[in-house]
């Protein structure tokens, strides 16, 4: 499927409604206009159809599907804004508009699943095994987006393989859904970083907001007895039960849901916190991880902190100052909540990170680059004041 083409002439047929229930684990409304695509459809034609809000089903063959996924990308990635932001800020939102805009164009392309989680095209893989992963089991035939299929795809070979964590010498299983540990420097520092003595005293613990429950376990390999993970996400949830259950700690590592902070008033040495970094609101499940809406992680974790610490506690807060490169909230503010909290910093450590938006110089817009390259990732070591 040429980028060269011009817009298609064929006439292709109008549906009037999906021919199987819509299906999106990212709560995606179902597309209001719907036309049947197949290889006589150009890309140019089907770019400018999907960003008129017409959604394709594909009924060509799977590699056909994948091309004009392709084409389709490189369009939308050509189009630049009309005006260059004048702050770091702007550039951040702008850029977060640009990725909401390509994941709902690139979503209208859309592809059958039978009950059974075969994608009925020809020379379409074997995805029954991802789909069953991150579905679950299916009572009909469904509709999904190509686009959030092929991240089915991708997650299940991440959990397939799983994600090498140095620190804690061992690999983590990312299930779909759950953000991976992909980096690492905020696992280093929870390696790094002293016990308090009360920890030592009574090796117990709380990792609030678990994902993968990578710090679960590197805080049980680091001689915690007890760790309390918790999550909102049942996928997290299971994830962390299945990642302690591969590395041993199944009797160290205990899961709960429902709320930041477990049920009950129980005290414990130690209480970790990795939020989400940017304050926004997610627009997906993985979003999550990243966007922490109104900062309600952030200082849910400060303002139970103190009722939950036992005497020589400590509580650990990851987080990186991108937010306030990115003009999204000052240092002043996230000390102002500190002690808002009843809460002094006892201690910090600091590292850069390594991921590759940090150190890689092309890609983003010139005001991004400059906030990822003075990035720096902090645990902040917190007390009762």
């Amino acid at each position: 499927m040429s980028d060269t083409h011009r817009p298609s002439t064929v006439t292709l047929p109008t549906l009037s409604a999906l021919p199987a229930p819509w299906h999106s684990e990212n709560g995606t409304p179902a597309p209001r206009r719907l036309i049947a695509a197949d290889d006589t459809l150009r890309a140019e034609a089907a770019y400018r159809l999907v960003c008129e809000g017409t959604a394709l089903l594909w009924r060509g063959d799977y590699p056909g599907a994948l091309r004009l996924l392709h084409a389709m990308r490189r369009r939308a990635e050509r189009r630049r804004p009309r005006s260059a932001p004048d702050c770091p800020a702007e550039a951040f939102r702008q850029h977060r508009r640009e990725r909401a805009r390509l994941a709902r164009v690139l979503g209208l392309l859309l592809v059958p699943l039978d009950a059974d989680h075969r994608v009925r095209l020809h020379r379409a893989p074997d995805v029954r095994e991802a789909c069953l992963a991150a579905y679950g089991p299916l009572l009909d035939n469904r509709i999904v987006s190509l686009r959030e299929l092929l991240g089915v795809i991708g997650a299940h070979q991440w959990r397939i393989r799983g994600v090498e964590v140095p620190a804690l010498g061992a690999h983590i299983h990312p299930h779909y859904g759950v953000f991976s540990p992909v980096r690492g420097e905020y696992v280093d520092l929870v390696a790094r970083t002293p016990l308090p003595q009360a920890a030592l005293d009574h090796p117990t613990a709380y990792d609030l907001g678990t994902g993968t429950g990578v710090l679960a376990a590197l805080l049980a390999r680091r001689g915690l007895r007890k760790v309390l993970a918790t999550d909102t996400s049942v996928r997290a949830l299971a994830c962390a039960r299945d990642n302690a259950h591969r590395l041993g700690l199944t009797e160290r590592i205990e899961t709960a849901g429902s709320g930041l902070y477990p049920p009950g008033r129980d005290r414990v040495a130690l209480v970790v916190c990795n939020p989400p970094w940017l304050p926004g609101r997610p627009g997906s499940a993985l979003d999550e991880a990243v966007y922490d809406r109104d900062g309600r992680m952030l200082h849910g974790f400060l303002d139970g902190l103190a009722d939950r610490l036992l005497p020589g506690g400590e509580g650990w807060l990851i987080l990186s100052d991108l937010a306030e490169h990115l003009g999204l909230r000052s240092r002043a503010d996230l000390l102002d909540a500190v002690s808002g909290a009843g809460l002094r910093v006892t201690g910090r450590l600091d590292t850069a990170p390594r991921h590759p938006r940090a150190t890689t110089p092309g890609g983003a817009d010139p005001l991004l680059r400059a906030a990822r390259a003075a990035e720096v990732t902090s645990l902040w070591r917190l007390a009762p004041a």
